[in-house]
């Protein structure tokens, strides 16, 4: 026996269709059968013939409208999967197709936007594959230069122990080069979450300049710092340590020997101010937007070791927890880099 879920609607108007004539040769028999009279049966059959004409009329309209209905839809639908067009809705109308186009508007607009975060997301990882292609060309040209240099040249001692230390060079390189990428890859892909609480700032501030001790000696900078004990601020401090590390690092890097770094935290009424300022060599005003960019270097300080991500993971970190970070800078005369951490 056929299953209703098999049954098409043309056979189901056919079957109600023909259900309603055989109920009504049974009530008309009925009727002849009950008075005898037969222009009773005449008058019963006139006006069956009448409701079969309208039944018939109504099943025809309600069968053409059912296919447009079904075909509105079906290429309201082609449309939305082949991206081409938002439902087009009429918020006057209250027919079925109307509020059925209401919600497939609705999940057009959820699917464009999942459509542009996919998009955006491919886009962010090509951008970083290109970054990291470009910057892990130069070490590992460098190391195949050295290694072929050593197996196929005799050196004496004194440049065998030169190309081991240009190698080593190049391997610190890569492997600050991929733990920097790592660390951007785990924030931005939310892997890493930053839990904030109300911690001294002090505390943190040491933590980042503990880490920046060694290049101070060796450069004899002369370091200053302006930190109140009670100043607390809810924020991450392992991270946040990391952004005032990047910040710390990029100043010791562009400041001459013997130069002088500052840095002064203040308590503001909405934000805690953190200023890290040196007097190195500053940074032009047109270039204060693209330094925040990933792997972003000056053209002036290809000299200078690093790879362009100290202050693009900074500003992400204090992004994150609500904050921001400016520059202000002159030209040969230094750079003072703000944080600003909000107070809640």
């Amino acid at each position: 026996m056929m299953g209703l879920k098999d049954l098409s609607v043309r056979k189901f108007l056919r079957l109600f269709f023909t259900g309603i004539i055989m109920i009504a040769v049974i009530l008309l028999l009925v009727l002849f059968w009950m008075t005898r009279d037969i222009r009773v049966v005449g008058y019963g059959l006139l006006l069956t013939v009448i409701l079969f004409a309208w039944v018939a009329i109504f099943l025809h309209y309600f069968e053409k409208k059912l296919e447009l209905f079904t075909d509105g839809l079906c290429r309201t639908l082609d449309d939305m999967m082949d991206h081409a067009v938002c439902p087009e809705t009429d918020y006057e109308a209250e027919t079925l197709f109307s509020r059925i186009s209401h919600r497939l508007e609705r999940l057009y607009n959820v699917m464009r936007k999942d459509r542009e975060v996919i998009a955006k997301e491919k886009g962010e990882l090509q951008s970083l594959l290109s970054d990291i292609s470009h910057q892990t060309k130069t070490p590992i040209a460098n190391l195949k230069m050295l290694n072929e240099t050593l197996l196929e040249r005799p050196v004496d001692e004194e440049r065998r122990h030169d190309f081991l230390m240009a190698t080593r060079s190049q391997l610190d390189k890569l492997d600050f080069l991929i733990q920097a990428m790592v660390k951007t890859s785990r924030l931005e892909t939310g892997v890493i979450k930053l839990e904030k609480r109300n911690e001294p700032m002090a505390d943190t501030l040491t933590s980042a300049i503990n880490g920046i001790l060694a290049s101070l000696e060796k450069k004899q900078i002369v370091l200053s710092v302006d930190c109140p004990d009670e100043l607390s601020v809810s924020h991450d401090s392992r991270w946040t340590s990391e952004a005032l590390f990047n910040l710390l690092d990029n100043a010791v890097k562009y400041t001459p020997a013997g130069g002088n770094i500052r840095v002064v935290v203040q308590d503001w009424e909405m934000y805690l101010r953190i200023d890290v300022s040196d007097n190195g060599r500053g940074i032009p005003e047109r270039e204060h937007a693209a330094i925040f960019k990933r792997f972003y270097r000056e053209e002036s300080v290809h000299d200078v070791d690093g790879i362009g991500i100290g202050l693009y993971l900074a500003r992400e970190i204090i992004t994150m927890q609500g904050g921001y970070i400016k520059v202000t800078s002159e030209v040969g005369k230094g750079s003072t880099f703000s944080v600003f951490l909000p107070q809640k």
